[in-house]
Order: C-alpha cells, then sequence, then structure tokens
C-alpha cells in the first residue's frame, strides 16, 4: 500500500523544496506521512467547493498548489473560513501537500510548461537557483519569429483556454523575447527588464507595477491568476497517475477562477 510519505518523496524531487520562495510555506502541510493513500486530488486552492469534493470522493490526499494553511496559525477554530477548511479536512483524515513556488520554479515547473505552451525558444531562468542554473524563478525566451502582442496574447488564450486578458502595450507591437511569470510574479519585472525582454506574460500584478513596465517600455499580458496556474495542476494529476498508476487521481472538477469577464451591452442613445 502506498502511503502520503511516498507520494511527498515523488514531490519533492520533482519539485525540490529548496526553490520554495523564503516567505512560502511548502511540503506536507497536514496529515500523518505514514497514512496508507489510494485516491489523490490535486487542485489550485482549497476553497469550500475543492474540500467538499475531496471528502465527497474519499481522497486521502489533496494536493493543491496554493498553501493551506499558509501562515502561522494562533488558534484553529471554525470561526474562520480556513478554520472550518482545515477542520473539515482533519476530521476526515486528508493529508494536504502543498508544492507552491518550488513547483513555480522546478525544471518541469508552471513556469516552463507556460514558456514552453507559448512555444518560446532557448527557455532559461530569469533568476538562476545556486546549486542548477538551469533551473529558477521564472522563466524567459525568444519568439521565433517576432510576433504581434496582440498575436502573442491571443495564443495565451488559447493555450490557456481563457475568454479574455488584459494588455499593457501597443498592440501590434513586435515581441522578440518574453518574460514569463505565472500567478503573482511582479516581483520579477526587473529581471525580466534585465533579461532583455520586451513582454512579460504574467498572472497578474499590481496596478503601479503595470505603470512601472509601461515607462520601461515593457509590455505586459495579464492572463489571470487562476488561469497561469491552473492548467498545471490538471497536468500535475496527469503525471502522478502516471508515476502511480495504482492510484486514483483527478484535479479538482469543482474548482473555478472567481474572477470571469463580463462585457455590459452599451444602449445606444
Amino acid at each position: 500500500m502506498l502511503t502520503v510519505a511516498t507520494i511527498a518523496q515523488f514531490l519533492e524531487q520533482f519539485a525540490p523544496v529548496r526553490l520554495a520562495e523564503e516567505w512560502d510555506n511548502v511540503g506536507l502541510l497536514i496529515g500523518s506521512a505514514n497514512q496508507p493513500v489510494q485516491r489523490i486530488m490535486t487542485c489550485l486552492t482549497l476553497t469550500a467547493d475543492s474540500a467538499a469534493e475531496a471528502v465527497r470522493e474519499h481522497a486521502e490526499l489533496v494536493v493543491t498548489h496554493h498553501p493551506l494553511p499558509f501562515r502561522p496559525l494562533r488558534r484553529l477554530t471554525d470561526e474562520t473560513a480556513e478554520g472550518r477548511l482545515l477542520l473539515e479536512l482533519i476530521a476526515a483524515r486528508i493529508a494536504v501537500y502543498s508544492p507552491h513556488t518550488a513547483f513555480d520554479s522546478a525544471g518541469r515547473g508552471i513556469n516552463q510548461r507556460l514558456a514552453e505552451g507559448l512555444g518560446l525558444a532557448e527557455i532559461a531562468p530569469l533568476t538562476t537557483d545556486s546549486q542548477d542554473p538551469a533551473i529558477g524563478s521564472g522563466r524567459f525566451g525568444q519568439l521565433e519569429p517576432p510576433t504581434p502582442l496582440v498575436e502573442l496574447a491571443a495564443r495565451a488564450a488559447r493555450f490557456l483556454k481563457i475568454e479574455g486578458l488584459h494588455l499593457v502595450g501597443d498592440p501590434q507591437r513586435l515581441i522578440h523575447r518574453v518574460a514569463i511569470g505565472c500567478g503573482s510574479a511582479g516581483e520579477l519585472l526587473e529581471r525580466a527588464i534585465a533579461c532583455g525582454c520586451d513582454c512579460f506574460v504574467i498572472g497578474e500584478t499590481r496596478f503601479h507595477t503595470c505603470l512601472e513596465a509601461e515607462a520601461a517600455d515593457l509590455a505586459l499580458v495579464l492572463v489571470g491568476h487562476f488561469a497561469s496556474e491552473r492548467f498545471a495542476v490538471e497536468q500535475l494529476a496527469e503525471l502522478l497517475a502516471a508515476q502511480f498508476p495504482a492510484l486514483k487521481t483527478w484535479a479538482s472538477r469543482a474548482e473555478r477562477d472567481p474572477l470571469s469577464w463580463f462585457t455590459p451591452s452599451c444602449p445606444t442613445t
């Protein structure tokens, strides 16, 4: 019988914990390492819906990209949404593992997969790992041939299966070198500029970071936090299923982006 420890060992090899940011909370966060596992669910974030799905489908392990808990807890009660989720998972004896920023930066991690999905060439990290220069935070690569910003945006929308996104910069500008940062990666803006990129594909960032990018003549493609990472959670479920074929593994079917696109129809006057 496979255990939580067996799955965790594989995940730590796939996305080494040392790659995680100092502020992050990664690894086995809830449960016993010795607990047997037959069913694994992956998700981007543990919410009331995804946690209920894990309980309903009798998962013994949830691999969530975003950690729960993320910050140290002073008390664990049902008075908060986070407390209720944690108590529900603990009562159902469901272990929780989070690779988070280690998965972002890994050799086959989210940023690498996003760069490949956009068809970039000569892909390299924006910030290299001290032990292995082939991996690290973010990615950047070449567009061959150079492509107008609007076409790169359309390519991103098709790959991520989204209805809309935001742009900063002239839509017809020709893009040669692209930086990649999944999730909220505005802190990589200076590295994108230093690496000679003329576009940064990012999940989300602050308004003032958009202004900084515009002032630096760096185009932005903002695809949304959920979209920039959810696809890789689905691929992680496939990876775990291939590695552990005896287990039932799936990506949460209840999970959804809390943001949706709305285009009001303007009445004619």
